[in-house]
């Protein structure tokens, strides 16, 4: 049994890999464990084949807690803190601050059919998906992947995601399936439900640990588990032997912040930013507080660019994360020719594992500025676009879904949905689109009433 995203052999070199991302000179401890006998390559899916000797494992362990201690570079440009943040954002919002129901309703649909739609062909690369697509007289893609017509070889070379083919192709598709882009909103609402805006990253963490089964989390996620498990609080249980710090998990928890507070970025960022402290650091923080801005301003703004210049207001601007989707963004406006801004990305991104935050950010702002609004070519070019492709669907479904309002979304991306959404967390299975939507609208509502939480 090899256990992915937690195994010591299998994390040191995707700490190798992040540390070097971040500027840290990690030579001496690549060459410490390539010496050993140890590989430097990144296992794509969280875990070797083999398990490592216990000689090699117990030097892993040494070589991870050595790359813990390395100093941080250029901390000053990738502040993750919240009073640093703060310093940076507008003084005012000329947003407005009441939400309806149908865009809320939109925003949750939007997120399920992008969600839904990337699903079987996440960890497929971008090129694969096209032969699929071609293979099946589906390119461009504009409708639901299918499996009725594509060729043996084809299927063979790129099989579907195991877990997701049997509930998320055309011809089995019935209501929403669990995936952890709807786990983590359910589990939000449920953190505001039950603690208000003034919950803490411990409560987030203890609702993890009480609601979450811990094999539904994955990279970062998982990592984080583990430290709770192991006793290590936030923000502690985000850093040690994390080497998925700056992936897109934290990225896909925060749309329900920002859905509870229309109108206001920074205060949906603030409560992001404590949720994403269980397991993120820097780049990852950044996303978590940017996906909560676009959450925020998509079900009241009149326009995508709107939506889009509200979340870079609040990312600190030199970080890398804030550079990344805003050349994204510029690559995306303006164009009909979706292949070569996805060229670009890959040119400039490419080296980065699929499920990394800053390439998958930059192709979610980059189909935001494709797609002018409009649900449909938006979730299709972002999953086209290979990486992540259930989470990147799922953020852009929910932007596009909130600026459209469900009454205005096409019924071949919402009527498959069935109302209908399938989790493990307590209390949720089965849940329809329309009650989360009147729960999101109830929280936003109560939250009109009260002040910026500190």
């Amino acid at each position: 049994m090899r256990i992915t995203w937690v195994q010591p052999e299998d994390l040191l070199p995707h700490e190798l890999a992040a540390s070097r991302d971040e500027g840290r000179d990690v030579a001496a401890l690549a060459a410490r464990w390539t010496a050993a006998g140890g590989d430097l390559t990144p296992s794509v899916s969280g875990a070797s084949p083999n398990p490592a000797a216990p000689d090699l494992r117990a030097l892993a362990v040494e070589l991870l807690d050595a790359a813990d201690a390395l100093p941080t570079v250029n901390a000053a440009d990738e502040p993750d803190d919240l009073a640093t943040l703060q310093a940076g954002w507008p003084a005012g919002w000329s947003l407005p601050t009441e939400a309806s129901y149908d865009r809320l309703h939109g925003a949750w649909l939007g997120r399920a059919a992008g969600c839904l739609l990337g699903k079987p062909v996440e960890k497929i690369p971008r090129h694969g998906i096209r032969e699929i697509l071609v293979a099946t007289g589906r390119w461009p893609l504009r409708d639901w992947f299918t499996a009725k017509g594509l060729p043996a070889d084809v299927a063979a070379r790129w099989p579907w995601n195991r877990r997701s083919a049997p509930t998320s192709l055309a011809e089995n598709i019935d209501g929403m399936p669990e995936d952890d882009d709807l786990n983590y909103p359910l589990l939000a609402l449920r953190v505001l439900e039950t603690h208000g805006r003034g919950f803490t990253s411990a409560d987030v963490a203890q609702a993890w640990l009480d609601w979450l089964p811990g094999g539904r989390v994955f990279t970062a996620e998982r990592v984080a588990y583990r430290n709770l498990l192991l006793g290590y609080a936030p923000p502690q249980s985000a850093r040690r032997h994390n080497p998925f710090r700056e992936w897109i998990g934290a990225q896909i928890r925060t749309d329900v912040y920002g859905w509870v507070n229309p109108g206001r970025p920074d205060r949906a960022a603030e409560l992001a930013l404590r949720d994403a402290a269980v397991s993120h650091v820097r780049g990852g923080v950044h996303g978590a507080i940017w996906a909560a801005a676009l959450a925020a301003a998509a079900p009241v703004a009149d326009t995508v660019d709107e939506v889009l210049d509200a979340a870079e207001a609040i990312l600190p601007p030199r970080s890398r994360f804030a550079a990344t989707v805003r050349e994204a963004r510029a690559l995306g406006a303006g164009t009909d020719d979706w292949e070569a801004v996805v060229d670009e990305l890959y040119a400039r991104h490419g080296h980065l594992h699929w499920v990394h935050v800053r390439n998958n950010a930059a192709l979610v702002a980059a189909a935001l500025a494709y797609g002018r609004g409009d649900l449909e070519r938006s979730i299709t070019a972002v999953v086209s676009g290979g990486w992540d492709t259930d989470s990147t669907g799922a953020t852009v479904g929910a932007v596009t879904g909130a600026l459209t309002g469900a009454s205005g979304l096409p019924a071949r991306w919402v009527a498959p949905l069935r109302n209908r959404l399938a989790s493990s967390i307590g209390g949720f299975d089965g849940i329809g689109f329309d009650e989360l939507a009147q729960r999101t609208l109830a929280l936003a509502e109560q939250g009109g009433t009260e002040g910026s939480v500190a």
